[in-house]
């Protein structure tokens, strides 16, 4: 049965080859004429036939298997003028075409084709949100910033616990359980202290792609979820830029040519230059004394750069850079956290030959290191750097796809931590991954299956993880449309970081632990990993015209996962100690179940966004089923848009968001900590120490929030713009607990009513 299925499979790779050389390809780029930058996700066919295409987010498009003969090439994508072109095709041609979009004189009232309603036709994209700057700036924007982590926010099944130091978790996972990458890097920490900004530039950005659950065999090396986000190339034509001031923070942008492309030459070189800080600590002295008397201590800078090389026939390279900081100074007068990461690398995209295919590749390195001083002299600092790197191969068969890929990846871990208890753990270990993967998109009309595998190598950990993965889609009907997906996935890293804490700022990094124990509940684990399965069904409704509903249900199983001990009271030299007051780590496992419900409507100058998220996250550490800190039951977000006037250059916006409380665990009592070596407990004064109750047990109050922002725009002249912007965060000023100090059972507020004003120069 194994080598039926094999040579099924051959047979059908082989035929599709040997049709592709008897009919013909279209192929190339669509790009903005004004700017040169990709149109990205647009439609490209051959007017009065069924063969086309939309663009990937390079602005890359193939049309495959077109019989010959003469044809009409139609470009059409909403805020462009119409494209045209004729064409004549032979038997094995591969023709190239790059082509230029006019930004349209006026928007039409309607209009009926879009890429998105061809994309939800032709892939399966279970689990997945596609994110561009366009819809981030919809949303009311924290400081006039439109950014990252505040759309996040509004995504079902992705919860942020809170706005200073919070954390992402996306249908059940931990932080470290969701891969971030930054044009094919790794990043390790994405996210502010301060929980409304991420590290990135959304006007650098060209899109991001969220993998909620059951993403397909390229991506690996996270059990819960992906994060794929791409940044654009500067201006070929100009030079350009932004400056950005509020009364949060600062930026400025600078883009341009440094070998300018022309009609006749598409080649050229172009750099782009983001720099963005926050100087909040400062500003909160002025704006929000009311906040706190000493400021908001939140401050970061954020830089990234990268040089771009494109060649005639569309083909890239790009070499890029960065480095990201955060400090928190004097936090409630507890502590100062910090973090830096820093790296940088180069990603390509190739168009070889006469073979329809697609060639990408990256290879990267990067660092992040985290250092907590705590004021009861418990520091904590952990570090993370390596490479990564990674090969990918699309072939394009017609209406189907074949894909496969290599990657590689190395790191180094070091950290010094210490438990609530006051055990320490450190450790420095070394570790290399490789992994292939392999998968087919199968367009059968009205079904589209997408089998894939891949196989992930932990050489430190002497494991193998074979890893099938499988996404499909069935069109009911021009309206709706069912789906699905269903994967293995596994991961070698863990963060270091303790439940009983319910602010908790640091989040340190280690590699798989060979101190973890050889066996969990009395069974045997044969490595050290971390391992989970996704199942996810679902359907799209159309339900009108610009209104669309999206509803998923998922169960994840997380059926191996390592984690710290809490009941280590003693150090590993105490050898007649039973293991689980000496062990560093345990092994549990847990559940995380759910529906996600979606509702978009966008027609003309309006935007709604409504989102429901119902789940319950659970670990079992074998002795305990529990609650983690992140369990929310009932997540709500509206987000509403609305562009006014008769140059449509003004735009109110609102987000509403609703969440019920989250689990923490609650006090006992308090019992005076005596130490018992190197002393005399007789006479030596102890520390004041807490009893705790059952793990979670208690539950936070609910959680909501009103934001709104107004917003203006003078056009200048061709090129520049100015924007002046007005919000407020907490408009109706809710009390919403953060937490309470154990010891004093002072109330701490998550932020209060703050208004913000700012304003950018376009040019």
């Amino acid at each position: 049965m194994r080598y039926l299925r094999y040579s099924t499979f051959l047979f059908m790779l082989l035929s599709s080859l040997f049709s592709m050389a008897q009919t013909a390809t279209i192929r190339g780029f669509v790009y903005e004429k004004e700017t040169g930058e990709p149109v990205m996700f647009t439609n490209v066919y051959l007017k009065g036939t069924t063969y086309g295409a939309s663009t990937d987010v390079n602005g890359f498009y193939t049309i495959t298997k077109v019989p010959a003969g003469s044809y009409t090439l139609l470009v059409t994508s909403l805020g462009y003028d119409s494209l045209s072109e004729k064409i004549t095709l032979k038997k094995g041609d591969v023709i190239s075409r790059q082509l230029y979009l006019i930004k349209a004189a006026y928007m039409l009232e309607s209009f009926n084709v879009t890429a998105a309603k061809e994309e939800a036709r032709t892939e399966t994209r279970t689990s997945v949100t596609k994110i561009t700057p366009k819809q981030m700036k919809q949303i009311p924007t924290i400081g006039g910033q439109a950014d990252l982590a505040q759309y996040l926010q509004v995504l079902p099944g992705v919860i942020f616990t809170g706005d200073q130091g919070g954390q992402l978790y996306i249908r059940g996972g931990s932080p470290i359980q969701n891969k971030v990458l930054l044009d094919g890097m790794v990043v390790y920490n994405p996210f502010h202290s301060i929980g409304l900004f991420s590290v990135f530039d959304t006007d650098l950005m060209r899109s991001a792609d969220v993998y909620t659950g059951g993403f397909n065999a390229d991506f690996g090396g996270r059990i819960s979820s992906v994060m794929d986000i791409t940044t654009r190339d500067g201006n070929k034509k100009r030079l350009g830029g932004k400056l950005e001031a509020n009364t949060f923070g600062a930026k400025l942008l600078l883009e341009g040519p440094i070998s300018k492309a022309t009609d006749e030459n598409a080649n050229a070189t172009t750099f782009v230059l983001s720099v963005k800080n926050s100087y909040l600590s400062n500003s909160s002295k002025v704006f929000y004394k009311y906040v706190d008397e000493n400021g908001l201590p939140f401050d970061y800078t954020d830089i990234y750069g990268k040089i771009s090389f494109v060649g005639e026939n569309g083909s890239k390279v790009s070499l890029f850079g960065f480095n990201f900081n955060d400090a928190v100074t004097n936090y409630k007068s507890l502590s100062d956290f910090s973090w830096n990461s820093f790296g940088g690398g180069a990603n390509f995209v190739v168009i070889p030959g006469k073979a329809p295919v697609l060639l990408e590749g990256s290879v990267a390195y990067s660092r992040y290191e985290t250092t907590l001083k705590e004021a009861t002299g418990n520091d904590k600092n952990s570090s993370i750097g390596g490479f990564n790197a990674g090969l990918q191969f699309t072939y394009f068969l017609g209406k189907n796809e074949f894909k496969y890929g290599f990657d590689l990846q190395g790191f180094v871990t070091d950290y010094n931590y210490q438990t609530s208890l006051g055990s320490s753990i450190s450790d420095k270990d070394n570790t290399t991954e490789l992994a292939g993967f392999v998968k087919y998109k199968m367009n059968f009309n009205r079904f589209i299956l997408e089998p894939g595998l891949r196989i992930q190598a932990y050489a430190s950990a002497g494991a193998i993880s074979p890893e099938p993965r499988l996404s499909m889609k069935f069109l009911v009907s021009d309206r709706l449309r069912l789906k699905g997906a269903a994967g293995l996935y596994s991961q070698n890293l863990m963060s270091l970081s303790t439940d009983k804490q319910v602010v908790n700022l640091f989040y340190g990094f280690l590699s798989g632990p060979e101190s973890a124990p050889a066996n969990y509940n009395g069974e045997y684990a044969s490595d050290v990993l971390q391992k989970a399965g996704h199942l996810v069904f679902g359907l799209e409704y159309d339900v009108m015209q610009g209104m669309t509903l999206n509803l998923e249900g998922y169960y994840k199983d997380f059926y191996q996962l390592t984690n710290l001990n809490r009941k280590k009271i003693f150090d590993t030299n105490y050898p007649n100690k039973p293991l689980e007051q000496t062990a560093d780590f345990v092994y549990e496992t847990g559940t995380a179940k759910g529906v996600d419900l979606s509702i978009k409507y966008e027609v003309g100058n309006l935007y709604l966004w409504g989102a429901y998220s119902l789940s319950w996250v659970n670990r079992d550490d074998g002795e305990v089923v529990y609650s983690p800190h992140y369990d929310r039951r009932h997540n709500i977000n509206i987000v509403a848009s609305l562009k006014m006037g008769p140059a449509e250059d003004w735009e109110v916006s609102a987000r509403w968001n609703f969440g019920s409380g989250f689990p923490f665990t609650l006090n006992q009592g308090f019992f005076e900590k005596l130490p018992l070596e190197g002393n005399d407990p007789t006479s030596g004064n102890g520390s004041l120490a807490i009893f705790y109750d059952e793990i979670n047990k208690g539950r936070l109050p609910t959680y909501h929030r009103l934001d709104l922002n107004l917003k203006k725009t003078f056009e200048l002249n061709k090129y520049s713009s100015l924007e002046l912007n007005a919000g407020v965060t907490n408009a109706y000023d809710r009390a919403n607990v953060f937490y309470r100090e154990r010891l004093t059972g002072e109330r701490v507020d998550q932020l209060p009513i703050m208004w913000q004003f700012g304003a950018s120069l376009t040019f």
